[in-house]
Formats: C-alpha cells, sequence, structure tokens
C-alpha cells in the first residue's frame, strides 16, 4: 500500500470519526495530505471506495488486536473462564491507557449513516458485527461447556453485550467528556460474566 493512499486512509478516519462520513468532505482530504483531486482518485474511485478500504482497514485492525490480547490471556491461564476474564481485564487497561479516550468505532459510524453508502460498504459493517459475535461466542461456548450459565441467556446476546458496550461506553465518554468510561463498562461486563458463570 502507498505511503499516500495510508495518508489519505490516516486524515479520514481521524475526519469520520470526528464528524462523520457526511461531514468529512475530499476536497478537506486531499487539502490536509497535499494531493491534488486526480491524486485521490488515483488512490480511490469515490467517496463509497474510501469508505470500503477504511472499513476494511479498521476492521482487520481491530480483529488482530482482538487476536493477540485474548492469545496472550489464553497463555497466562490455562482455564477458559479465567483466560476470558483476564483478556477483558488487558482490555480494560488498553483502553484506559488512551491519552484522548477511544476516537471511535468506524463499524458505529457506518451504521449511524447507512443510507449513505452501497451495499457492499454495509456489508462489511454487518459483517464486521456478525464477525465479533461469533469471536465472543465461541470463547463463551467453553466457557459454558465447564461452567453452565447460572442465568438462562442466549449466549448470542451475551456476545453481542461487549460490542454493544464499547459502542456505547464510546457514545457515553464524548458526550461527558469522561475518557475513563470505556474501560469501566468493560469491567462491569466482566463482573456480569463472572456472575453470569460462577455466581455472587
Amino acid at each position: 500500500m502507498s505511503d499516500t493512499r495510508d495518508q489519505i486512509l490516516d486524515v479520514a478516519e481521524s475526519a469520520v470519526l470526528d464528524k462523520g462520513f457526511a461531514g468529512t468532505t475530499i476536497d478537506e482530504l486531499i487539502a490536509a495530505v497535499g494531493i491534488t483531486k486526480s491524486g485521490f482518485f488515483y488512490h480511490f474511485k469515490d467517496k463509497s471506495a474510501l469508505a470500503k478500504a477504511l472499513l476494511q482497514r479498521y476492521v482487520e485492525r481491530e480483529d488482530r488486536l482482538f487476536d493477540d490480547l485474548f492469545a496472550r490471556a489464553d497463555e497466562l491461564n490455562e482455564d477458559p473462564l479465567h483466560g476470558f476474564l483476564v483478556g477483558l481485564k488487558m482490555l480494560s487497561e488498553l483502553l484506559a491507557d488512551l491519552p484522548n479516550g477511544h476516537p471511535g468505532c468506524l463499524v458505529a459510524a457506518v451504521c449511524y449513516q447507512d443510507r449513505l453508502f452501497d451495499r457492499e460498504v454495509r456489508d462489511i459493517s454487518a459483517g464486521a458485527m456478525l464477525s465479533w459475535r461469533k469471536r465472543f461466542r465461541q470463547r463463551l461456548d467453553i466457557i459454558a461447556e465447564r461452567y453452565p450459565p447460572r442465568l438462562d441467556v442466549d449466549l448470542d446476546d451475551v456476545a453481542d453485550m461487549l460490542s454493544a458496550i464499547a459502542d456505547g461506553g464510546i457514545v457515553v465518554s464524548k458526550a461527558t467528556g469522561d475518557k475513563t468510561v470505556m474501560a469501566r463498562q468493560i469491567m462491569m461486563y466482566r463482573q456480569f460474566i463472572r456472575a453470569l458463570f460462577l455466581g455472587a
């Protein structure tokens, strides 16, 4: 991938997370990167192609983060429940260590403004959510084999809770100016998981 393309993606991601896709213009991106319009269109045929590339890069980055973080947690603990709890603690610490809070979620940005995008971009966004559900559901299934849940729950819903808490935490953090909200919410989810599988 070229440096110019990476620069466009970096500037666009920051702009989109700050003011949404609708509020981000190609003119501001080319000005920030210092290229011509033809330079932009050399890398992206239109704004939809830019959105697709942004979303794909974002999902790949998030997947790598989850892979690395939970693989490390698994290395530290052989018990599936305790490994997941360690991973959630590590995720909370990672989020708490962000100097200005979490910048936002591109998948959520697409959902909020879905009419701006073609089917392919919306499918990438939906696919990311379903992929994260599957990722965490697989962990929860392994935990449930050893520790049957204490409540009658749908484990897909429990898996989705992590995404809902993360995205909700971003919104609350931005609205209140409290950059620690997301980390605290992840720790509350961790307490819920412990109570769900181990009891009070």
